[in-house]
């Protein structure tokens, strides 16, 4: 189809259907210029104080996806969910004392850092990818690795396509001012794939367009794809997602830079989530040792102490009481209770996110 007429259409299903934004056809945004990255904004000078304002505002404003799933997405009820969405959960309960005290703001893609920068929200827990022009010239610092991804394409089955290299000459849907689509550009030129990316303003945008087939495939990271098949309901079987990953996607949360304490909390909560997991610690069994005799604890490993606050200054140096680790457990649960809620309804497996000693890369250094 040409250029032409691919525009009229789009423009026309936006006007039959209002749910299709206009796209742009064969456009791919090139990486900031290092002039620009050097000149990127500065945090604002109240960043330092976040931490108060939370307090004194006594929730916590936390930015996601407006709907991604295993990530954020508003359920029947409107409550969300998601792994993003428990993880700041978890952040609430470590420094108001309870997790339902997390209030959440759809962000999109192309407007997060600028929302994180103006303190439009506290922190921005949007399955972001950590990159060093992200965290060095956007004003932002990455605090963890919440989930370890990559990017892929899915595609219809119906196409018989099996691997990237045969999508030479198609179009590929891709979400405008992701590091999905200065990915796909890299390497289409890397391996001298004919690849035309149709680039679309948010993920329902990118979506819409693959599903009314304006293009031959659709990429971003492997789970976010996985959600959205999981949406198809009995449809799902008539995609598929190919099994090459061509990109690395650390995924975490953000705060503003020089927002240290709100930065060694957001780490140290997913460490703690860790930390339970691996020694056996979830939201039912803290929970039970928590209203249990007083002597239980004085048995327990010396970990399983700290995580309590029985002994150690974890609290004191981060800011907060002295069970903060337990309770984030108890009202949140450790890691692999937020990925068997979250992710693996999806049909993914663990993978990297495995524990380090289960042949994964989730590590989290000793509370102490």
């Amino acid at each position: 189809m040409k250029t032409a007429q691919f525009l009229a259409a789009a423009v026309a299903l936006a006007a039959c259907a209002g749910a299709l934004p206009a796209l742009a056809q064969g456009t791919t945004r090139p990486a900031a210029p290092a002039a620009q990255v050097a000149a990127a904004p500065a945090a604002p000078a109240a960043a330092p104080g976040a931490l108060e304002a939370i307090r004194a505002r006594g929730h916590l404003l936390c930015g996601v996806s407006p709907a991604t799933p295993g990530f954020a997405l508003q359920d029947g009820r409107g409550e969300w969910r998601g792994l993003d969405v428990d993880y700041c959960r978890g952040i609430a309960s470590a420094v108001l004392g309870d997790a339902a005290k997390a209030r959440f703001v759809p962000v999109p893609a192309a407007d997060r850092f600028d929302m994180l920068r103006r303190g439009a929200i506290d922190i921005l827990a949007r399955a972001t990818t950590w990159t060093l022009e992200r965290d060095v010239g956007e004003g932002a610092s990455f605090a963890a690795v919440t989930y370890f991804d990559g990017q892929g394409f899915l595609v219809r089955r119906a196409s018989a396509v099996s691997r990237v290299q045969q999508l030479d000459g198609a179009k590929v849907c891709v979400e405008a001012g992701t590091t999905s689509e200065q990915n796909l550009a890299e390497y289409a030129r890397t391996m001298r794939l004919r690849i035309t990316p149709v680039a679309a303003r948010g993920a329902d945008a990118t979506r819409a367009a693959f599903m009314a087939q304006y293009c031959d495939a659709l990429t971003s990271d492997t789970a976010a794809l996985a959600g959205f098949m999981a949406q198809q309901g009995n449809n799902a079987a008539n995609f598929a997602i190919l099994y090459e990953v061509i990109s690395k996607e650390p995924l975490g949360p953000v705060v503003r830079e020089g927002d240290r304490k709100l930065f060694s909390i957001a780490r140290w909560v997913h460490f703690a989530m860790l930390a339970g997991e691996e020694l056996g610690l979830d939201s039912k069994n803290v929970a039970e040792m928590k209203a249990g005799p007083a002597g239980a604890l004085a048995e327990a490993g010396q970990e399983v102490q700290r995580l309590f606050g029985v002994t150690g200054r974890s609290g004191e140096l981060l800011g907060l009481d002295a069970d903060w680790g337990s309770r984030v457990i108890r009202q949140v649960g450790n890691y692999r209770e937020v990925w068997e809620r979250n992710i693996q309804p999806l049909g993914l497996q663990r993978g990297l996110n495995l524990l380090w000693n289960q042949g994964g890369l989730q590590y989290a250094p000793p509370i102490r």
